[in-house]
């Protein structure tokens, strides 16, 4: 089987594909900008409805950024963690529906919504500024869009609304408000995942370069389209029913129902900002332990981390998200750590040329590795895996399988890590290191009759294809 190289003109439309995906971006959060200023000054030319209302809701959505919750579990392979603010997302959403509940006139009542939201927001904001955490630029545009698009939905909603005689005010109309605000979190999944699959993470998606030199690529748009609504799957309607019932709860009971509302919320908050520091220290245990095999000389320095990132973004493509995404990572980062039971050297550092009993016991020393590190038996029964025929292993185990084996083929094919130029390696660059990556995919697409699942295969060599110097 043959890999046949891509045609120029379809990279040429796939480059002019992403550029338009990135221009389309970039005028969506323009306009946010503009809606965002001109909100802004419609509220100070025309002076807030029912002030003491906004101010309640905006210190709700003050608090509630404070409260914001930095996740250590990252987005992408090596990006920025993600952060999670419920308080302040159900808050913000809850003053725009509260348009349906009191009357008042679309344009101000819109500029009012966005007003108070952002102002609320960057008022929260301030102390992790401080701190060297400040929010992400894009965030603020996405709460803009998505506030005014609730905000004018819900005015047809309104007493004096063009579906106000048809819905009334009972179930339906309640029920009206929380499809309305559940349209809203999908509005903002589909501006993260549009951010994400054109910006530049601070560490790329796809794993740096053999040769240790950072790269860059677009990311697709579908995986991180279903990981963004995957990803928001409890969230989403979590903060759109509380924002509903804020709406509903403050016609009827006043500023009281702002509190007893978001409480539930704001204890989740807390929760999670209780375990964020576990999770951290977990990962930093496990990327300590990965570092033992390169340490002892069993493989080459940096190998677990080029294949924790390459097999996450594998993983990502194949649509993984959450735990799942975390679990193929951590296995693919102690996939290794069985090889400090050998008692024999290895040939380059790889598995490649290990007898099937050697390389099972590998497998099955790692797995013991794992499960005295508590991070659970998904990952420990992928590593224990490795060495089975991959219709036996789980999607995780078959993802990390063949990400460690493109590694290997890559260390036979194209030399040793850090190969100096002209050893045929992927120090020569992109166009030098693609001989061995099509010979690395040609061979694993070879082997699918018992060592890799093809759909996995496929998936590297999209990813590979994205990023030219893996």
């Amino acid at each position: 089987m043959t890999t046949r190289p891509v045609p120029r003109a379809a990279r040429v439309r796939a480059v002019a594909g992403r550029r338009l995906a990135a221009g389309t971006v970039a005028w969506v959060y323009a306009a946010a900008a503009a809606l965002a200023a001109a909100a802004l000054c419609v509220t100070l030319w025309h002076g807030a409805a029912r002030p003491g209302t906004a101010v309640a809701f905006g210190l709700v959505i003050a608090v509630g950024e404070l409260a914001r919750v930095r996740l250590p579990q990252a987005e992408a392979c090596g990006g920025a963690g993600r952060s999670t603010g419920l308080v302040c997302g159900a808050g913000a959403l809850g003053y725009a529906l509260l348009g349906a509940v009191e009357e008042a006139p679309l344009w101000q009542w819109v500029a009012q919504a966005v007003t108070v939201a952002l102002v609320g927001s960057l008022v929260g904001a301030v102390p992790h500024v401080a701190l060297g955490q400040a929010p992400s630029p894009w965030a603020a545009g996405r709460l803009t869009l998505g506030v005014a698009f609730a905000a004018t939905c819900c005015q047809s909603l309104s007493p004096g609304g063009v579906f106000a005689p048809a819905v009334g005010h009972g179930a339906l109309f309640t029920l009206c408000l929380l499809l309305l605000a559940l349209l809203a979190g999908c509005v903002d999944a589909f501006l993260a995942a549009a951010t994400a699959a054109t910006e530049t993470p601070p560490q790329t998606a796809v794993p740096p370069s053999r040769s240790g030199a950072a790269t860059t690529a677009t990311r697709a748009y579908g995986p991180l389209l279903r990981a963004q609504l995957r990803a928001r799957l409890v969230t989403v309607p979590a903060v759109a029913a509380t924002a509903v019932l804020l709406a509903l709860a403050f016609a009827s009971a006043g500023l009281w129902a702002l509190p007893v509302c978001c409480t539930p919320l704001l204890l989740t908050q807390v929760v999670l900002r209780r375990l964020a520091p576990v999770r951290a220290t977990r990962r930093r245990t496990l990327a300590s332990l990965a570092r033992a095999p390169e340490v002892a000389g069993c493989t080459p320095r940096g190998r677990a981390r080029r294949v924790a990132d390459l097999s996450r973004a594998v993983g990502r493509e194949l649509g993984l998200a959450g735990g799942e995404l975390t679990a193929v990572e951590y296995a693919a980062l102690i996939h290794d750590v069985g090889r400090l039971s050998l008692t024999g050297p290895e040939t380059r550092g790889t598995t490649a040329g290990q007898a099937l009993g050697s390389r099972r016991g590998v497998a099955l020393s790692g797995g013991a590795v794992v499960r005295q590190t508590g991070v659970g038996g998904r990952v420990a029964t992928a590593v224990e895996a490795q060495a089975d025929p991959y219709r036996e292993q789980s999607l995780t185990a078959r993802v990390v399988r063949t990400v460690n084996a493109y590694e290997d083929l890559l260390t036979a094919y194209g030399g040793p890590v850090g190969a100096a130029p002209g050893a045929g390696g992927a120090a020569d660059g992109p166009a030098a290191a693609a001989g061995p990556r099509e010979r690395a995919l040609r061979t694993l697409r070879g082997a699918t009759a018992r060592d890799h699942e093809p759909r996995v295969v496929e998936a590297l060599s999209r990813v590979v294809s994205r990023c030219p110097a893996v």
